[in-house]
């Protein structure tokens, strides 16, 4: 007989407004223990001193990770100008410091060069590996580290507002692996003014947005409340992270083959036009994620959710 899961099997996506301080592992610690559920992870990961939205992914969910991974993300960011700084945030030692003081109209002339597709060398205090290992953990070390620069998408990018001449707001709209600090970084440069990134708040990732997320301790304080209305108010369908894949409503006998890893040929003159991912579903619940190659709907995730 095999081990009983500690929890509840529990399963959906929570909206988390991050606050400073805590990591996101902290903070995916934190909601399956107020849930009380067996399984957790995270899409996307925010800095300690990064605050806003950290979807979090419980029991089956998890299996929809990679689409949120994949998914846009929009930031509000200040850049302070004058330093640059180890971790490309307030957070390092400064390496190089500048007197200069862009003007607003300075920074939005040159903000057309960071849209679109861009190369963007990645911090060094970063998640990125180098030879099996966290660019980060090389750096605290005190080692130089040297990262390749990578292609990223930013979708727009614009100046919000200019509280002093010290500090730039912005926001973006981008692709997954963009880097703030990189790019507050890289526009300090091309303006030939040092800069960091003072403050960072992720305002959208995917289909969830600041509206529905809840701050991270009143959503812990429901914890101790009863279940109807306590944090489960809060728990989203697992289907929320697929919004941008089409979804198609199978059978009984088809739903029944693809939880058991099994094909559905779905050819004829009433086969669905249809290509890559789709979510099967049957009576409005998620049966599996598949691919459709061929007429064929093939699982690729298959979920398990109580009845």
């Amino acid at each position: 007989m095999g081990r009983r899961k500690k929890g509840e099997a529990v399963s959906g996506w929570v909206v988390v407004d991050k606050p400073l301080g805590p990591t996101s592992s902290d903070v995916v610690n934190r909601i399956r223990r107020a849930f009380n559920a067996q399984k957790a992870g995270h899409a996307g990961t925010l800095d300690p001193l990064a605050t806003g939205i950290l979807p979090v992914a419980l029991g089956e969910a998890t299996k929809t990770v990679p689409f949120m991974i994949d998914a846009t993300k929009s930031y509000r960011f200040t850049m302070r100008f004058g330093a640059e700084t180890t971790t490309d945030d307030a957070e390092g030692e400064v390496t190089v410091e500048s007197p200069c003081r862009p003007t607003g109209a300075e920074i939005e002339a040159i903000l057309a060069r960071f849209q679109g597709q861009i190369q963007q060398v990645p911090p060094a205090f970063s998640a990125v590996k180098v030879d099996g290992e966290r660019a980060y953990a090389r750096a605290r070390a005190g080692e130089e580290v040297e990262l390749a620069p990578r292609t990223v998408e930013i979708h727009e990018i614009a100046l919000i507002s200019q509280p002093d001449a010290a500090h730039a707001e912005l926001e973006i709209s981008c692709s997954k692996g963009t880097y703030v600090r990189s790019l507050a970084r890289d526009i300090g440069r091309a303006l030939g003014a040092a800069a960091h990134v003072s403050a960072l708040r992720r305002t959208r990732h995917g289909p969830f947005t600041e509206k529905a997320a809840i701050p991270l301790d009143k959503l812990c304080a429901l914890g101790h409340i009863a279940p109807a209305s306590g944090p489960m108010v809060h728990l989203l369908p697992l289907e929320t992270a697929l919004d941008d894949i089409p979804a198609l409503a199978v059978s009984g006998d088809d739903a029944a083959r693809l939880r058991r890893g099994q094909g559905v040929l779905l050819r004829g003159r009433d086969a669905p036009i249809l290509s890559g991912s789709v979510l099967a579903t049957h009576r409005g619940d998620p049966v599996a994620l598949t691919e459709y190659r061929q007429g064929e709907l093939r699982p690729v995730r298959v979920f398990n959710l109580a009845n």
